[in-house]
């Protein structure tokens, strides 16, 4: 273990919010060593992850917390930070798929915590405490945001516990770069599979059905709750990116119209050389990826 850290086990972490992703965190620090305390406002999924041993102990409260990590929805997130008091100095890591919105409330009053924004960038179909898995961040990337009023050892322990958990790689950014790519990478993916199903042959397809389809609609069935407010927290990078799919569908469409086959065509190759240029998954402006060869 890095010398820097001697002293992390003996720390007191608290997740709060016990869902699946809360649930992988907990189980994912315990398997590395670290005892962990449960917040959940709901008693069943507390309870739950009690009995299965996701987590340590239950709370009701973060005052003794040295560090915590914030699993729930943004504003679920504002409100909590706003109405819970904190200990001196501890370290506060949300969870959040939107960014900009969770740095503007966090910055928005004096705090006596100091917060550094994550994302992990794992998750399954379904939800809850009970499908809880800390190997769904084997392989996966973390995320995590900076900015100028970022404590540096916040910031070094949020990218040391993310080794200790198990991911494979860190991802550092603003949170600005952020939100403008889980825009296109995550947001929109929804966005086009939840309209994708929106068609009446959707219920007579049995029997037709192969890889292809299973992609597009895998991650269709939103949690409407959830995704809405992701999406209206994130609006300008959304509707910008939903929008050029707009235009590149019409192009598609028009040119099918027109039994136009050279124009077809074309769109079609300027595609599949985007995708393959893509696929060399080069890291942008802005974004340091630092790859993970095991835990410390």
């Amino acid at each position: 273990m890095d010398k820097d850290f001697d002293d992390i086990k003996n720390k007191k972490i608290y997740v709060v919010g016990l869902g699946l992703i809360g649930g992988s965190i907990s189980l994912a620090l315990k398997h590395a060593g670290y005892r962990v305390y449960g917040v959940n406002r709901s008693p069943k999924p507390l309870e739950y992850a009690l009995s299965h041993g996701v987590v340590d102990e239950a709370r009701g409260d973060v005052k003794d917390a040295d560090i915590v990590f914030l699993c729930l929805p943004p504003k679920a997130c504002a409100e909590f930070m706003d109405s819970h008091e904190f200990k001196r100095g501890a370290y506060l890591y949300d969870i959040c798929g939107v960014k900009v919105y969770m740095e503007n409330a966090v910055f928005s009053r004096a705090r006596n915590f100091l917060y550094v924004g994550l994302h992990p960038m794992a998750g399954k179909e379904v939800s809850g405490v009970e499908n809880a898995d800390d190997v769904i961040f084997h392989g996966a990337s973390m995320v995590v945001t900076s900015s100028q009023k970022t404590h540096p050892k916040a910031y070094e322990t949020a990218k040391f516990l993310t080794r200790e958990m198990g991911f494979s790689r860190i991802i550092e950014c603003t949170a600005k770069v952020h939100d403008e790519k889980i825009a296109y990478t995550s947001q929109l993916a929804h966005v086009v599979s939840n309209a994708y199903v929106k068609n009446e042959k959707i219920c007579g397809c049995f029997g037709f059905t192969g890889g292809s389809f299973q992609d597009m609609t895998r991650i269709a069935g939103v949690d409407e709750k959830v995704w809405s407010e992701l999406f209206l927290l994130n609006g300008e990078n959304l509707t910008a990116d939903i929008s050029r799919l707009c235009r590149a569908l019409t192009d598609i469409s028009d040119a099918v119209s027109s039994k136009d086959k050279e124009r077809l065509e074309k769109t079609l190759l300027a595609g599949r050389k985007l995708f393959e240029e893509g696929r060399e998954n080069k890291p942008s402006d802005g974004i340091t990826v630092i790859e993970l060869k095991g835990k410390i």
